[in-house]
């Protein structure tokens, strides 16, 4: 599965000299602020489903146990998320830093995944629900339901993300294809499922309509 994004300006400060140089899609915010990498990758062009990971929750070494072996350039991964300086002291060709590029956005996917199912984590995505960046339910009798990402498969790399309506309780491919692109990992098979749970009172009933095909007003029935 192709990397969606590549993070060319690490650290980025915007300023009127710089301004002109640099990419709207890659900073968001207003001129001469700070923009973590974090907040640089969620607010990438079809990354509207991720929310912003607490820097606490990543600087513990709890969350992230077992991730080493899942990423390659781990250290350096997690330097670039936490944007911190890298302590290794190993100086790498553009070559390698395009792989820890790419290596920090699986890495990012996988603790967002950990980090979802949190109460925290939960919070933040309940905002993202409530204003319906995750879509809503193409089907005609859910009435616009809004929905929630989920992935078909825990492994990352095997599946692309797609959203669960919780009314007919089926899953639908994105609104746009920039979001077909992301990880279904990066989500997991879990969320959509453990976070209706906690909110009760967000799961609507179950709708058993279905559409009726009628040939001058007389259903179809099966030869």
């Amino acid at each position: 599965m192709p990397s969606t994004s590549t993070h060319k300006n690490k650290n980025k400060v915007v300023s009127e000299e710089s301004e002109t140089s640099v990419d709207e899609s890659d900073v968001s915010g207003s001129e001469g602020e700070y923009v973590s990498w974090v907040s640089w990758f969620c607010n990438l062009k079809g990354h509207e489903f991720f929310c912003e990971v607490d820097d606490d929750y990543i600087q513990d070494e709890f969350n992230l146990c077992g991730l080493s072996s899942k990423v390659p350039y781990y250290d350096y991964a997690l330097d670039l998320i936490l944007d911190v300086e890298s302590s290794h002291g190993d100086k790498l060709n553009e070559e390698q830093n395009s792989l820890v590029e790419s290596a920090a956005e699986m890495l990012y996917g996988l603790i967002h995944a950990r980090y979802i199912l949190t109460s925290k984590g939960m919070s933040a995505m309940m905002e993202k629900y409530k204003n319906v960046e995750f879509g809503s339910c193409p089907r005609t009798f859910c009435s616009e339901q809004p929905c929630l990402p989920v992935g078909q498969s825990d492994i990352p790399r095997s599946s692309y993300v797609r959203i669960y309506c919780p009314q007919c309780e089926d899953i639908y491919l994105p609104r746009t294809r920039y979001q077909y692109a992301i990880d279904g990992a990066y989500f997991g098979t879990t969320f959509p499922h453990l976070f209706l749970m906690t909110y009760n009172h967000l799961k609507p009933q179950r709708d058993t309509r279905s559409y009726v095909p009628k040939v001058f007003g007389f259903k179809v029935h099966k030869p």
